[in-house]
C-alpha cells in the first residue's frame, strides 16, 4: 500500500466527521468562549474550516512563513456566520482532496518548511507535515470544538463511536 492509498480514505473519514462538527456549531454563540485565556467559538469554528486549506498548501508548495515580517503580526479571521464557515470548509476540503489526488509518492517526500516572520521552524517531508501538523492539528481543534459544543448545550456529534448526544 502506497502513502497516497493510505492518505485518501482517513482525509475523507476526517472531512465527513469535522463538516458535521461545524454543522452544530451554534450561530449565536460566536463570542462565547470557557475561558479569558480560550480564543472565541467562532474563532476555533474558523480555524477548523480553514485547515484542511493548510493541505493544499502543504502539497503544493515547499515552504510557508505564516507571519512574513513585512506584513506584521497575523490577523485571525472569524467568519460571520455557520454557512461561510461551511462553505469556506467545503472548498477547502475539496481543493485538499485534489491536490491529495494529484500528489505523487514521489513528491510526498519532498522536504517542506514552515516559517514564521522568515525564521524557520521546522523541515520535514510533505507526507509528515500532512500527518503531523495538518491532519493532527485539525483532529485536536475539532475536539476543542466537541467540548465548545458541549458546553454551549449543543449536540457533540458522534466521531469515532456514540456520543452521548448519539447513542
Amino acid at each position: 500500500m502506497t502513502i497516497i492509498d493510505w492518505l485518501r480514505p482517513e482525509f475523507d473519514a476526517e472531512m465527513v466527521a469535522t463538516r458535521t462538527s461545524l454543522e452544530r456549531v451554534p450561530g449565536d454563540r460566536f463570542d462565547w468562549s470557557p475561558h479569558e485565556k480560550s480564543t472565541t467559538l467562532g474563532r476555533l469554528a474558523t480555524h477548523v474550516s480553514e485547515l484542511p486549506g493548510w493541505v493544499t498548501q502543504t502539497l503544493l508548495k515547499t515552504e510557508l512563513d505564516i507571519a512574513p515580517a513585512e506584513q506584521g503580526p497575523p490577523v485571525w479571521a472569524v467568519l460571520p456566520s455557520v454557512q461561510a464557515i461551511l462553505e469556506q470548509f467545503d472548498r477547502n476540503a475539496n481543493e485538499a482532496r485534489a491536490a491529495i489526488d494529484a500528489a505523487t509518492e514521489a513528491s510526498l517526500q519532498v522536504p517542506w518548511t514552515l516559517k514564521f516572520a522568515g525564521n524557520t521552524l521546522f523541515t520535514m517531508p510533505r507526507w509528515m507535515v500532512y500527518r503531523r501538523m495538518v491532519l493532527n492539528h485539525l483532529v485536536h481543534h475539532r475536539a476543542q470544538l466537541g467540548v465548545y459544543l458541549r458546553l454551549c448545550g449543543a449536540a457533540v456529534p458522534a466521531l469515532y463511536g456514540p456520543s452521548a448526544d448519539e447513542r
